[in-house]
């Protein structure tokens, strides 16, 4: 009998959860979807960043230089993935609350994308390692060049380790020139004089909704 068939969904939650956190992702439960928008938005309010812009931020700076500054475009989402519903609900809030919700456009807003909004196709629990199913440019840019990444992960998604999910990585593998990602954590990297720094080559967040389905 393999591990996949003797693991609860529970014990699976657990051992992904376990092995996120051990990475620096942050992992919250979420009760639906509506929920999963709310603390996005939240958390682009509290915590997004400003654009980058050759002119730099308007903090501290001289009259001339605020003038030049592009701060105040305000903030964007960036939610690519979504079915079209989905986006619906979640532009709805971010425009209550002055930002952006982008679907489409990725190229243009480079420098400028404060949370990536995703669904994973798959939890792996073995490592905390998120399975994203990128089959279009606009969804790999958002899970790559936003400051935050936010990401909904369906508790029976879940599997024990990689193995349990072969054919699915198969039938991903086979529809060419698609583009599955596998998410571990916060983009990090050591290469400058050995000294861990977050979000080089990426995020510098990762946030990982648990949803109960």
């Amino acid at each position: 009998m393999t591990e996949t068939t003797t693991i609860r969904g529970d014990d699976l939650t657990a051992r992904f959860s376990d092995k996120a956190r051990a990475v620096a992702a942050i992992v919250e439960p979420v009760a639906d979807l509506d929920a999963a928008f709310a603390y996005c938005v939240d958390l682009c309010g509290r915590r997004g960043a400003c654009r980058i812009t050759v002119s730099g931020c308007d903090e501290a700076l001289s009259p001339p230089a605020d003038h030049l500054c592009d701060r105040k475009q305000g903030k964007i989402v960036a939610a690519p993935g979504l079915a079209p519903e989905q986006f619906a609900a979640l532009a709805a809030r971010c425009t209550d609350q002055g930002m952006t919700c982008l679907r489409t456009g990725m190229r243009n807003n480079l420098s400028g994308v404060d949370i990536g909004f995703t669904i994973a196709d798959l939890g792996i629990a073995e490592t905390g390692t998120l399975v994203l199913n990128c089959p279009g440019e606009e969804l790999r840019l958002a899970t790559m060049l936003s400051e935050y990444h936010v990401c909904v992960l369906r508790r029976s998604t879940i599997v024990a380790d990689a193995f349990a999910a072969d054919r699915l990585l198969l039938d991903y593998m086979r529809k060419t020139p698609d583009y599955t990602a596998f998410i571990t954590g916060a983009s990090r990297t050591a290469d400058i004089e050995r000294v861990l720094a977050l979000g080089v080559h990426g995020p510098l967040e990762l946030h990982i909704l648990l949803l109960e389905d």
